[in-house]
């Protein structure tokens, strides 16, 4: 499936089309880094190894639960960069369905502008970041407790 902004949840179509409309890297990195401030504190609690995100060089932290069939995710981390694309993805995939979360792609990165500027490392760490936000979804989906 290629993509296109229509195809995106509109959620994550509107925060696409706000970094579209940033007119250079700083203002991207300031629009990111915002994200990460709209972030609800992370209990202490849920900063446990099974929520934590692998792969990341960054401590990245992502709950999930479900309630009437919508995903609710939640998340932390201590990059401030990092915590942005957090609240970003989380900005977008909250309120949609797992299957709808489990069957996105995490392509529309690239339509930001963002991944032109990520270092590999901070790529990476998004790719991570969102495949655990599917596989916590999928969790749910499944019936499974595990956030």
């Amino acid at each position: 499936m290629s993509f296109t902004i229509e195809s995106l949840p509109p959620s994550l179509a509107k925060i696409v089309q706000r970094f579209q409309r940033a007119t250079d890297q700083k203002r991207r990195y300031e629009q990111l880094i915002w994200y990460g401030t709209k972030l609800k504190e992370l209990p202490e609690a849920d900063k446990v190894p099974e929520n934590k995100v692998p792969g990341c060089v960054s401590q990245v932290y992502i709950t999930a639960t479900l309630d009437d069939g919508k995903v609710t995710f939640t998340g932390d981390s201590d990059s401030q960069l990092t915590k942005g694309l957090v609240g970003l993805l989380i900005e977008g995939l909250n309120g949609l369905t797992p299957a709808e979360i489990f069957q996105m792609t995490p392509d529309f990165i690239q339509e930001t502008g963002l991944n032109v500027s990520l270092t590999p490392s901070r790529a990476n760490g998004f790719y991570n970041i969102f495949k655990t936000m599917q596989k916590k979804a999928k969790a749910l989906e499944s019936g499974s407790n595990n956030q």
